[in-house]
This record gives C-alpha cells, sequence and structure tokens, in this order.
C-alpha cells in the first residue's frame, strides 16, 4: 500500500509546488503590466497573463469571498500560497510517517 501512496503524495507536492509558482509568476507579472514595465497588448505576454489568470482565479475567487481587500491590496494570492505551503508541509508529514 505505502508503494503506492509516497509517490502518489510526492507527485501532489510536486504539483502544489508547480501552482505556487505560477500563482507567485501571476502576482510578479500584474505588478509589472501595472506599473507598464511588461506590455500587455504583447502576444506572448497576453497569453502567459491568460493562462495564469484561468488557472489561480478560481481558487482565488473562492478566497476573496472570505477576505476583502485591504486599502486596495489584494491579500487571497498570499492566502493562496500560505494554504499551498500548509498542504506541502501536511503532505511531506504524512510521506515522513510512512517511511518510518
Amino acid at each position: 500500500m505505502d508503494v503506492i501512496i509516497i509517490p502518489l503524495l510526492k507527485l501532489i507536492s510536486t504539483i502544489l509546488s508547480l501552482y505556487g509558482w505560477a500563482v507567485f509568476i501571476m502576482i510578479i507579472m500584474s505588478w509589472l503590466t501595472a506599473f507598464n514595465i511588461l506590455n500587455g497588448y504583447n502576444r506572448f505576454v497576453f497569453l502567459v497573463s491568460a493562462f495564469l489568470f484561468k488557472i489561480t482565479e478560481p481558487p482565488l475567487r473562492i478566497i476573496r469571498r472570505f477576505i476583502p481587500n485591504i486599502g486596495g491590496i489584494d491579500l487571497s494570492p498570499m492566502a493562496l500560497v500560505l494554504a499551498i505551503w500548509l498542504f506541502q508541509e501536511i503532505i511531506s508529514q504524512l510521506i515522513f510517517k510512512m517511511m518510518k
């Protein structure tokens, strides 16, 4: 049973890590676009930001219901990254306990 569960938990942790990076890149791209460092009309920039928006917006929308904007600052990406870190820590603890 552990032969299947441990690699599956490692895969889930890796997917969560990649998703965390996607959230981080989305945050940076939104700042760079807002300050006109990145051209939002560039086709590549538009495609990357549209992709990141599509994969990160559904959980961010749920979080925004509970955490309102504070002074025009959206804290939902930070809450999502913290939740991802929490889930990764739980998974790593499960893997550690199963390997004993």
